[in-house]
């Protein structure tokens, strides 16, 4: 862990990185200038410095966290340590578990076949849309 002093800045792609949000620190710069991340309610660069006890808004996949900057670091090192790096709001965690439970719901209303079609039933779909039946 480094110093949180004032002379000691660190970037906010470096931190994320750190923070193991995402895996590489260029995925984390994409996210930053895809405006993926916001800084204090706010888009920003990579090259912002972090400071403790700012907000952080950020998505990963399909889930949107909102977590609060706990310390500063610009290692990359184990999940345990990573964790101690941020906080993740109460109503961050209220509002992905929500987000979670209805995707699980409505994929029990978009049903998937059991197995992938095989060759015969694969050209069967191959020439039902190709043939004029149903234009």
């Amino acid at each position: 862990m480094t110093d949180q002093k004032a002379d000691k800045k660190i970037r906010l792609d470096k931190w994320l990185w750190a923070a193991r949000f995402y895996k590489t620190r260029s995925i984390a710069t994409d996210m930053i200038n895809g405006g993926k991340v916001h800084y204090n309610g706010q888009r920003c660069k990579a090259s912002r410095p972090v400071e403790v006890g700012a907000m952080v808004k950020l998505r990963q996949g399909y889930d949107e966290k909102t977590v609060e900057v706990m310390q500063l670091s610009d290692k990359r090192q184990n999940f345990t340590i990573a964790q101690t790096l941020y906080k993740e709001t109460e109503q961050s965690i209220a509002h992905r578990e929500s987000e979670s439970l209805a995707r699980q719901q409505s994929a029990a209303f978009s049903p998937r076949p059991d197995s992938k079609p095989d060759k015969k039933q694969r050209r069967k779909l191959i020439n039902f849309k190709n043939s004029d039946s149903f234009e």
